[in-house]
């Protein structure tokens, strides 16, 4: 075998949980192997401020499950990604996570963007999202302090529902998927 042929070999779950723990992320995307390093803490930091916020309600209404990443989406044997945080409902939960991984879409995807994800997150992985079911999907872009939704606004339509709010204009961030919460942007970029 030529070593481009080599290169391009398309990679699956199976090659993914045999590598070893090197604590980076790795992902695949349509059978190519993509590699992050561990996340900066501004990174961090606004993820712990989204669980934060996002817990109490979530113990109180008992709706669904929101997981801080690591966790692997496994669409396929070919697509395996890894959010920065996912939510499923009660009962997608149920269904579709197991001890290892989630084997469909959650219904809330969160990519927080940093320089080595931000095409990516953006391009190759929003379009996975789409194309798989993800009800809504928060673009949070640590430089702009803003948030990007996506929704679906209708079953079949794509994600094609897009607003972004800003920490600048006092933006708050709400979702069909938690009726009631109501998330200042100040708060989810505190300390950051």
């Amino acid at each position: 075998m030529s070593p481009v042929a080599a290169a391009r070999r398309e990679w699956t779950y199976r090659d993914l949980v045999a590598l070893p723990d090197d604590r980076l992320r790795h992902e695949l995307i349509d059978g190519e192997h993509v590699v992050t390093p561990s996340p900066a803490i501004p990174h961090q930091v606004i993820l712990w401020n989204l669980t934060e916020l996002l817990a109490p309600y979530l113990r109180a209404k008992a709706i669904g499950t929101a997981l801080a990443g690591p966790v692997d989406v496994k669409f396929s044997p070919s697509t395996v990604l890894v959010p920065d945080l996912v939510y499923f409902t009660a009962d997608r939960f149920a269904r579709v996570v197991n001890e290892k991984h989630a084997t469909a879409a959650p219904d809330l995807v969160v990519e927080i963007l940093s320089p080595g994800t931000r095409r990516r997150d953006k391009g190759r992985k929003r379009a996975v999202y789409d194309r798989e079911g993800v009800q809504e999907y928060w673009i949070v872009d640590p430089e702009a302090q803003s948030v990007t939704t996506l929704r679906r606004p209708r079953a079949g339509a794509g994600l094609t529902d897009v607003t972004t709010l800003t920490v600048d204009a006092g933006g708050v961030l709400e979702s069909p998927l938690f009726p009631g919460l109501r998330l200042p942007l100040r708060d989810v970029f505190r300390g950051r």
